[in-house]
């Protein structure tokens, strides 16, 4: 049983699965929901430190070097327009609220990871980030229990 923890643990970690796909996956292998749900939220998190501090400067870094910059280019300008996306969205004082929603409703490409790199494109600090992306993730691991568990289809979604 510790390896389908394991698991789930280490593909929640994975940019675009993030728990959006590990949850589900816990699900299907029986795991009790709240340590399943626990496993795959501390998983999940444990990437934003990193992301927050260092993968903007990484990335700006790297947007002109000969090999890697067309790729890099490419994410400097996911994590703006995420960015500039989620600060129209806010309107004033609403940048927490907005990235939280953002990272907590399941979609693809809006998970901790997107969330986290454009917070830290819109100068949002540590903090109201990892408060805002932390609560999103657990609001995204609860639906997408829900949704595995067959709650939806109960309830006619």
């Amino acid at each position: 049983m510790i390896e389908n923890y394991l698991l789930v643990f280490l593909v929640s970690m994975v940019p675009l699965l993030e728990l959006r796909f590990s949850m589900p996956m816990a699900m299907a292998m029986d795991l009790p929901y709240l340590p399943a749900l626990i496993v795959c939220v501390i998983g999940n998190m444990l990437p934003v430190p990193v992301i927050y501090l260092f993968a903007r400067k990484v990335l700006l870094w790297g947007e002109n070097k000969p090999v890697i910059g067309k790729v890099f280019r490419k994410f400097v300008a996911k994590g703006e327009a995420g960015g500039r996306k989620l600060a129209e969205k806010a309107g004033r004082g609403g940048l927490f609220l907005a990235l939280m929603l953002f990272v907590g409703v399941p979609l693809p490409g809006t998970g901790a990871w997107t969330g986290t790199l454009a917070a830290s494109f819109l100068d949002m600090g540590w903090k109201s980030t990892s408060a805002a992306v932390s609560l999103g993730v657990v609001m995204a691991g609860v639906i997408m229990a829900l949704g595995s568990s067959g709650l939806f289809a109960v309830l006619g979604f």
